[in-house]
């Protein structure tokens, strides 16, 4: 009896019901963010023209009508609403006890009850309903032979964090009303409440502001560059024209604001001061400092110095056209939150400029960071006597004006600038970039469209723990939750923002949403899968890349070693020597592949016979330099010998770089005395990433790593480094048949990128990927 009852206890423990909502095979249990408490139950709840929704006022009546259209388009049934009353299958009951959008989900064959205090968490319940449901559900046309079933279960549910954010940039690339309305939906599926729309930038003003014209007839639109990547556009010169762009009518604005709204989402718009400003500044030029003598027009890229030109912040007629900007943007967006930017201010013009000078003795401040710190305290204050609250980047923190009760949002590198507000007693959010931007590459690189940057996969989304163990306890009561960020700039229609978004929008909501330490990789992915079938019934087309395969191809003794990799753990790896297409019948993956010669490796990955991502293919070579150790054994340099070329994306990892660019040096081992006839090194240059070969290669040979004789140099030329666009060259130089065992490659970085490059006064940076000797 006593072995029943632990059995039994076990069973009902909430760690077990996590384990068996999550591990179930079936995919009905399937609910993205993992709720707190699943119980399954027995049976199902079938929807029907029969079904009856019961609330209790018009509130609810809005919530429970949103989700009963869905069955009008998909089903072609409409069930009852049934406002004020008790009769009905599926019926809304408040009760006070629970938390502001918490909620208790009981399914049963004959009914479906739902507890909340709030509106938010009777939305949320249906949320979850929603992703039971067939995927169908998302179809606009009638479905038909679909049995429209939910398992029956007890789901008890409530949000780690109040503050679960997304931020949209449709500035970079300008996404369409009906897009933006259709990534709202798949947002509230997620319960996901706050868009950050970032409206406004160097590269466009995207809002109509009726009190300035200009600022759409001017600055929502910019010259055609898409024929280079963003990073390298140029600038644009007067009298260019400027056919891409576009913006959102207050009408338009108003629709999304209640269209969210609907969906429990709080729209907060971002106008960005004092930097970004371009767009603006192409509209009215006078709002920028009087030593500004350049034309300035809407970016198409990066900018170089022009993204220098912003507000003047001594110019008082700035703050005059700001107020009644946010006028106009206070009456669009009820939102108790107002972004006002504040990011990557350069102050070069403002160092020379009179006005801002004259304002920094005026208010007796310190330098140009405290001028700053005075402009954002100068708007902040404005919105918050309109009844508002005010959230900036971390830059704020730069200057000791942080804004009254200004709320930091923490994005440079982990965000870990934002404790600094917090240890002032200010709010913040995490939005870490080294993590939470999804502009960067999501996938194995080889198969990933161009972006800069490195990684932020699937994984490293759904791994993020905003909370670290280093904090002082007060700071977590200060968190009010976390967002990811969707720049747009490598975007050029919006079906390459759904791309990036989805489904690492699916692991954001997880880590929002669930408990602490209660995440589970095997059991998200499973549940995402579904989610990903709804949302590609509404036409998204998401991402594979989380089927793809990264390598990692090491020198061990003399032979290569190559390890293959997937973030999914569910799916089987096959790979052949040969040259083949790999299949099931190919080489299973077990372990580190050994390769000893020249060599084509392909892999792939597959799920229950089907071949699931795209086929890595490996094209190895070998040459006197593969496998032979480098001297110092350093991790980075071995990629210099391991047989694998890098692509045109530097940060493939497959591309060597060093911290310090004026003095590269290593010193291949050859193990032996060997005749070299010639030595040839790759070497990528990205234009727009300031990544370019370097001023100097010198190669000198030994036979003991003592005394080193020169065997050759190449030097180039500013007009040789600095040539624009993406490619990769190797060279070489001749060693004349010379006989050594050790070969030491010196090369000298470039120094700093010239004014006239998209990248001027940063460092240029060397990236070598391949020695081959013969």
């Amino acid at each position: 009896m006593k072995r029943y009852i632990l059995i039994i206890l076990i069973l009902l423990s909430p760690l077990t019901v996590f384990l068996q909502a999550d591990n179930l095979t079936s995919p009905l249990i399937s609910i993205v963010p993992r709720p707190t408490q699943i119980v399954p139950g027995s049976g199902n709840f079938t929807f029907s023209a029969k079904t009856a929704f019961a609330v209790e006022n018009q509130e609810q009546a809005a919530i429970a009508r949103n989700f009963i259209d869905l069955f009008t388009r998909a089903a072609g049934i409409t069930p009852a609403l049934n406002v004020g009353s008790k009769e009905g299958q599926v019926r809304f009951v408040t009760d006070s006890s629970f938390k502001p959008e918490a909620y208790l989900l009981e399914i049963t064959p004959q009914q479906i009850l739902i507890k909340a205090s709030d509106t938010k968490g009777f939305f949320y319940a249906l949320q979850s309903v929603r992703q039971l449901l067939p995927a169908t559900i998302e179809s606009e046309q009638p479905v038909q032979n679909i049995a429209w079933s939910v398992p029956a279960m007890t789901v008890r549910d409530e949000p780690r964090f109040g503050f679960r954010g997304l931020l949209l940039d449709p500035v970079r690339c300008f996404i369409p009303k009906e897009n933006v309305l259709r990534i709202i939906d798949c947002m509230a599926m997620l319960k996901i409440n706050k868009l950050h729309f970032h409206l406004t930038d160097d590269n466009g003003w995207r809002i109509e502001i009726k009190k300035y014209p200009r600022l759409t007839e001017v600055g929502a639109w910019r010259v055609d560059r898409t024929d280079v990547p963003f990073h390298s556009r140029r600038n644009p010169k007067r009298g260019e024209l400027t056919p891409i762009g576009g913006f959102y009518t207050q009408e338009e604005i108003r629709e999304i604001v209640a269209y969210a709204a609907d969906r429990q989402i709080e729209v907060i718009p971002e106008i960005d001061v004092p930097a970004h400003s371009n767009a603006a500044l192409a509209a009215y030029p006078q709002f920028a400092c009087p030593v500004v003598k350049d034309f300035i027009g809407v970016l198409p890229g990066l900018g170089g110095r022009n993204s220098e030109i912003i507000y003047c912040a001594g110019n008082d007629s700035v703050f005059t056209f700001l107020q009644d900007v946010f006028d106009e943007i206070l009456a669009l967006f009820p939102s108790r939150y107002i972004h006002v930017g504040g990011d990557e201010a350069r102050k070069t013009n403002w160092e020379k400029c009179p006005l801002c000078q004259k304002r920094m003795r005026k208010q007796h401040l310190a330098n140009e960071e405290d001028l700053q710190g005075y402009f954002m305290k100068r708007i902040s204050d404005y919105l918050r006597k309109k009844g508002r609250e005010v959230i900036g980047w971390d830059e704020l923190t730069n200057s000791s004006f942080l804004p009254e009760e200004s709320i930091i949002l923490g994005w440079q590198g982990m965000g870990t600038a934002a404790l600094k507000a917090a240890e002032k007693g200010h709010r913040f959010i995490m939005t870490p970039a080294r993590i939470m931007y999804l502009i960067r590459y999501q996938g194995p690189q080889w198969f990933e469209p161009v972006t800069y940057f490195g990684n932020n996969t699937l994984k490293d989304v759904f791994d993020y723990e905003p909370v670290q163990k280093d904090w002082k306890p007060e700071y977590e009561s200060l968190l009010m939750g976390i967002q990811a960020c969707m720049w747009t700039e490598f975007c050029n229609k919006p079906e390459d923002v759904d791309y990036l978004l989805f489904p690492r929008l699916a692991a954001l909501a997880e880590v929002a949403w669930t408990a602490a330490g209660t995440k589970d990789w095997t059991g998200f992915l499973k549940r995402m899968d579904v989610y990903n079938s709804h949302i590609a019934e509404k036409g998204i087309v998401y991402a594979r890349s989380m089927y793809n395969i990264q390598q990692t191809v090491t020198p061990v003794d003399g032979h290569l070693e190559v390890s293959l990799e997937c973030i999914r753990p569910d799916v089987e790896i096959y790979y052949t020597l040969n040259g083949s297409n790999p299949a099931m019948s190919s080489h299973r993956y077990d372990g580190p592949i050994c390769v000893t010669k020249t060599q084509m490796v392909k892999a792939a990955t597959f799920m229950s016979g089907k071949q699931m991502g795209e086929t890595l293919e490996l094209p190895l070579t070998w040459n006197k330099a593969t496998a032979k150790p480098l001297l110092d054994n350093k991790k980075n340099e071995m990629l210099l010998v391991n047989g694998l070329r890098g692509s045109l994306k530097y940060t493939d990892f497959e591309w060597c770089n060093w911290s310090r660019n004026d003095s590269i040096s290593f010193t291949i081992d050859l193990q032996s005395q060997e005749k070299l006839n010639k030595l040839a090194i790759g070497c990528i240059t990205n234009y727009g990433m300031g990544a370019h070969k370097p001023r100097m290669i010198r190669v000198e040979v030994s036979d003991d790593n003592r005394t080193y004789h020169a065997i050759g140099e190449l030097n180039f030329s500013p007009e040789e480094i600095y040539q624009e666009g993406t490619f990769r060259n190797d060279y070489s130089i001749d060693m004349g048949g010379v006989s050594a065992r050790y070969v030491r490659v010196t090369a000298e970085g470039a120094g700093i990128c010239p004014d006239e490059h998209v990248r001027p006064g940063q460092e240029a940076r060397v990236y070598f990927d391949e020695v081959i000797i013969e």
